[in-house]
């Protein structure tokens, strides 16, 4: 029988890691030094939250589970260098939090994983470097290549303005409770800003209808669409050396702020 907090676990996407070995694992590719601010989503019982802070300037930590307020506080009693933050992090307002956080290391829930890495991203320009446990297959549909089938909008968004790479598999028994599951470690160094609101919707477009052609999707999907914007579209994928029903997927993710571009 599930007990009910295991149920509200699970609901929450909290398996919280409780392997030592793997713990000094991301202590030690996230790299972090006393210059640096950290942000991390799913303190949980406070086991990675404590290592942060004692190596990071200081640590902002999300947690939305009050429940887990006590044993949290417990874990970062002796630090003077953390803010806690009881909320949901797709709800706080993370440009607010002072002072702003440089680096995102967590092991983020499953539920929210993808989203948090992408608003991440685009809110927190100051961020360079994330070191964070996803599952698997979270993992492997931000770092996907063109031409694959887990290339999608995440991959796009991410590389856009990241180089993204999966560090190492992660078994789903360092984790209690026990995921259906297995995770990655994932590592993304930004390159570059994030995309622009108009990039971000063309790339939504695109892959609203991932068996359709590109310029198709556009037209199907984007607010000002139709044959006229179907048209530009395949004239400006032809500029851009692909045959005009190209596929979303096939575009690397440069491609889709200059054909951006070309369609303004």
């Amino acid at each position: 029988m599930v007990s009910a907090r295991s149920a509200r676990r699970r609901e929450l996407g909290q398996n919280f890691l409780v392997d030592r070995n793997l713990l000094d694992v991301i202590e030690r590719l996230a790299g972090l030094c006393a210059e640096d601010v950290v942000l991390e989503v799913g303190g949980g019982p406070g086991a990675l939250s404590a290592r942060l802070a004692a190596v990071a300037g200081f640590v902002h930590v999300i947690e939305v589970d009050p429940r887990l307020r006590e044993r949290l506080a417990a874990a970062l009693a002796g630090f003077s260098n953390v803010a806690m933050h009881i909320a949901d992090a797709l709800a706080l307002d993370l440009a607010a939090l002072t002072p702003a956080p440089n680096r995102v290391v967590a092991n983020l829930p499953y539920r929210v994983a993808a989203t948090v890495i992408l608003r991440t991203i685009e809110e927190l320009s100051g961020v360079t470097g994330w070191v964070v446990m996803v599952q698997r297959e979270v993992g492997e549909r931000l770092a996907a290549a063109p031409g694959t089938a887990a290339y999608g909008v995440p991959s796009v968004l991410a590389q856009l303005a990241c180089e993204v790479r999966v560090l190492r598999p992660v078994s789903r028994h360092v984790f209690r409770p026990v995921p259906n599951v297995d995770s990655v470690l994932l590592g993304l160094t930004r390159v570059a800003p994030a995309a622009e609101r108009d990039v971000r919707e063309l790339v939504h477009g695109a892959f609203a209808h991932r068996r359709k052609a590109l310029a198709g999707s556009l037209a199907l999907a984007l607010p000002d669409g139709g044959p006229r914007l179907r048209d530009r579209a395949r004239a400006a994928l032809v500029a851009l050396g692909h045959p005009p029903d190209v596929r979303a997927e096939r575009l690397a993710p440069g491609e889709f702020r200059e054909l951006a571009a070309r369609l303004q």
